[in-house]
């Protein structure tokens, strides 16, 4: 299965680029900075509502990678960490962080990242990925 085809929202500094399929509404972007990320307005990305680092910060917390960005402006753009941390949440998805390369069982790479969230609870309709079917299932583990 591959990813679906990322959304791009552009300001003179930056472009934040948004994959829906693999958003897992963990809510860094709208707690961090919700006059930029609110999902009530269309389009929900307003990247011309803060400065680039502010909102390069923000999409750093995003644990799915569903939200990355290129900066236009000369910044720097998202480092790739030169060390893999792997988090299993609590009753959740596993985080991954690092330079992620995934392949599908069909040999065919799926996503390169520097953040993922993949399904622990095996019932993701997308898998690796997570889909937030853990809650749906009430899957319990530490």
């Amino acid at each position: 299965m591959s990813i679906s085809k990322r959304l791009h929202y552009k300001s003179d500094q930056i472009e934040v680029t948004y994959d829906p399929k693999i958003c897992i509404h963990a809510a860094e972007c709208v707690k961090g900075l919700p006059q930029v990320f609110n999902p009530n307005k269309k389009p929900w990305v307003d990247p011309n509502s803060a400065e680039a680092d502010e909102i390069a910060a923000v999409i750093h917390k995003c644990p799915t990678g569903a939200l990355r960005y290129n900066r236009l402006d000369g910044g720097a753009n998202e480092p790739v960490p030169s060390s893999t941390r792997i988090v299993a949440v609590k009753n959740g998805p596993i985080y991954v962080t690092g330079n992620i390369k995934i392949t599908g069982s069909d040999g065919n790479p799926l996503d390169a990242a520097p953040r993922v969230a993949l399904c622990r609870c095996g019932h993701s309709g997308n898998k690796p990925f997570c889909d937030n079917t853990h809650k749906e299932i009430n899957f319990d583990a530490e």
